[in-house]
């Protein structure tokens, strides 16, 4: 029998030596090489969906008509069930987020309802609002014949405080608190106060002060404010508005001033007063004469809201929802001359959901020259000029950049839209 030599059957190279090691290596490479562009691919999606998270609201809004479930390059499934009903009558659910349809990005809150109608503003209007309790601004030494004292501070009162009553006698004015103290000679006075929502009691022993010869309390309050600001939009049904987009703040405290009553007047833009770094414009304007056009009911985070008995109002259109809102142009509806409102053109630069901060969802930039030319981008008093984008409204305008007065901030109009209809619900 003929012996077989396993060397006989070896395949060989050229040289005469065999490949198993070199293809074995080109293998490992191989394999290597896949495994990082694996990793790579992997460590790619994961960025992008963090990413996608980080860029899309936590809470999705949708037709109850429609029920359009997509927005720009995400998909959002849901199940009809489980849905729950809130005490307004809105349906809503949880789904999940997904980028092209495929890529699951996280779950969020969905709502089902009607799409608003409004009707547009960009109307100038006088607000005159009265506090409920006097708000405390500034805490103050009070210089005494045996030293500085500072009553308030004992008596635990702070900046951003409310005071709600002074003995039996509740607080609507400066001067009720101002005549109080000068007639109490000195004795101890019970204050009923708020603080961060929370009421509490003190006493609180008035110091005589030595150089204006009369007993202080070492507190400056404040009871009313008066401004100019725009409306954002009107509903003819329940003869409501919602205007300013932000809500109106103690300057020294910083604290939201609390609404007892207050009312808004017709106003007249004179001129402007143009807005340069470091130096933000306003509007220069006065009050009508005549009897109040609407009454406040509310001051929030995302501006005044009220009932309103006569105001011409402009063009109907749909509030977008927040994941409608997109980076591009757009145009806002404001009045810087007279009492007529005009359309002029800006860019939105940045949108962010951050609950934190509701009247701060967008950052936009004033690209109208006629606009620049006139107030030098946004200023004081334009604050609720409606924002328009794919012929919806998409929000309000509401700060302006300090250093920069071409770019300023912008609330959502579903926000806004949010709190007008909770306003009516509490009336009703």
């Amino acid at each position: 029998m003929k012996n077989l030599h396993l060397d006989g059957i070896k395949k060989t190279s050229s040289s005469g030596q065999n490949n198993y090691g070199g293809d074995f290596d080109f293998m490992k490479k191989l394999i290597k090489m896949i495994s990082g562009i694996l990793a790579a691919v992997s460590m790619l999606t994961l960025s992008v969906c963090a990413a996608a998270a980080q860029n899309t609201p936590d809470q999705i809004t949708i037709s109850s008509k429609n029920g359009d479930s997509s927005f720009s390059s995400y998909a959002i499934t849901y199940s009809d069930t489980p849905v729950s009903e809130d005490s307004e009558g809105t349906l809503s659910t949880t789904g999940e987020l997904k980028l092209f349809g495929a890529l699951p990005i996280k779950e969020v809150d969905i709502r089902f309802t009607d799409r608003q109608i409004v009707t547009l503003g960009g109307q100038p209007f006088g607000i005159r609002l009265y506090t409920d309790g006097l708000v405390v601004s500034k805490i103050a030494d009070v210089p005494t014949s045996k030293g500085i004292r500072s009553p308030a501070k004992d008596a635990g009162i702070q900046c951003g405080d409310i005071i709600l009553q002074a003995g039996n006698e509740k607080l609507r004015t400066n001067e009720q608190l101002m005549k109080i103290c000068e007639s109490s000679n000195g004795e101890p006075i019970l204050l009923k106060c708020r603080h961060d929502g929370d009421d509490y009691t003190t006493s609180i022993v008035p110091a005589p002060d030595s150089e204006l010869k009369l007993y202080r309390m070492g507190l400056w309050v404040r009871d009313s404010c008066a401004g100019i600001g725009t409306i954002t939009f009107t509903d003819e049904k329940t003869k409501t508005f919602a205007g300013l987009g932000h809500g109106i703040y103690d300057n020294e405290s910083g604290s939201l001033m609390p609404l007892s009553d207050g009312d808004i007047v017709p106003a007249d833009i004179l001129s402007a007063d143009k807005g340069t770094g470091g130096n933000p414009g306003s509007l220069c304007g006065v009050f009508s004469a005549g009897e109040p056009i609407g009454l406040l009911k509310a001051n929030s985070e995302c501006g005044l809201y009220g009932t309103y008995t006569d105001f011409s109002g402009g063009t109907k259109a749909e509030v977008a929802f927040r994941q409608e809102v997109t980076k591009g142009k757009a145009q806002i509806i404001s009045t810087v001359d007279g009492s007529k409102p005009i359309y002029y053109d800006i860019e939105i630069e940045d949108i962010s959901y951050d609950n934190s901060e509701p009247s701060k969802n967008m950052i936009i930039k004033v690209t109208d020259s006629r606009l620049i030319e006139k107030t030098g981008g946004i200023v004081r008093g334009m604050s609720g000029s409606p924002i328009i984008q794919n012929g919806r409204l998409a929000g309000a305008v509401t700060h302006v950049f300090i250093n920069d007065p071409s770019h300023g901030y912008a609330v959502f109009a579903e926000n806004m839209a949010d709190y007008h209809n909770n306003m009516i619900q509490k009336q009703q």
